[in-house]
């Protein structure tokens, strides 16, 4: 049942289906012919033509079982998105558990197209919270939600190493904070993404968005400025639009300026 509700809820009831016809097809096949003098011999296929019949009721209950834990997880992702999105503030990041954390993020690359496998727990795999996979390229994601440290290099640079050991075609680095500088200078020039707090808030809105819309946009790979449409350039902390504001107070005072749209939930200028 485990296995199954990995898969979408669907495949578990396509295994549910298939699996009756299939052990219901062995458990109508004629028992085995035994040979008194062999009865030893024959044991094992005399049990295993007796458990055809259990067989074929019991495993398609469990891949339904399977199943609707699959649909019920995958709802609960979706409703994690939603209120992620529909809040105004990054402190929604911080406020859910560090479980539910992993799953927003899992949700968020899975609408951009990724195959996502959660690790589930304390393994022995570098930190690794999350393997991500398009096509034949694999993607390593570690999450963390700290609500008051920074991410340091040391994080970074053993998720570079596990990258290395497995293979992987790159990485990211998720947090609900922010980076150290020393941190972001290992990153750049490697094939090492990271992710802060409101810039996570403005890719997992255009994830939500991207359903149906800006099918081959990934802002989770594509770090390179863009112009909107508008002709706003995009915030540099979340990639959201810009709008042009007038200073009110300060030394540049009177003075334009490019803020973040998302104000003040992303504090983001140019």
């Amino acid at each position: 049942m485990d296995l199954v509700a990995l898969l979408p809820w669907w495949a578990g009831v396509v295994l549910a289906f298939v699996s009756y016809l299939a052990f219901h097809a062995l458990a109508n096949r004629p028992a085995p012919q035994v040979d008194p003098n062999r009865v030893a011999e024959a044991a094992p296929a005399m049990v295993m033509h007796a458990m055809w019949a259990p067989l074929q009721i019991i495993t398609p209950i469990l891949c339904l079982m399977g199943a609707v834990v699959s649909f019920l997880r995958r709802r609960k992702r979706k409703q994690l998105l939603v209120g992620a999105t529909q809040s105004r503030s990054a402190d929604v990041l911080r406020d859910i558990s560090w479980r539910e954390f992993e799953q927003l993020v899992g949700e968020g690359f899975r609408l951009q197209g990724y195959e996502v496998k959660e690790q589930g727990g304390a393994r022995p795999d570098g930190g690794v919270d999350l393997v991500l996979r398009r096509g034949s390229e694999v993607f390593l994601v570690q999450c963390k939600q700290w609500r008051a440290f920074k991410v340091g290099v040391d994080i970074v640079r053993e998720l570079y190493g596990v990258m290395a050991a497995r293979g992987a075609a790159g990485g990211f680095v998720v947090t609900s904070g922010q980076f150290t500088e020393e941190a972001r200078a290992f990153a750049e020039g490697r094939n090492v993404r990271l992710v802060d707090g409101g810039k996570l808030m403005g890719l997992v809105q255009q994830a939500r968005a991207s359903l149906g819309e800006t099918a081959g946009k990934d802002p989770w790979l594509d770090s390179r400025p863009q112009v909107s449409h508008a002709g706003s350039p995009p915030c540099p902390v979340c990639s959201s639009p810009m709008i042009r504001r007038t200073a009110k107070k300060g030394t540049s005072a009177g003075s334009q300026f490019w803020g973040c749209s998302r104000f003040p939930a992303c504090r983001g200028t140019r």
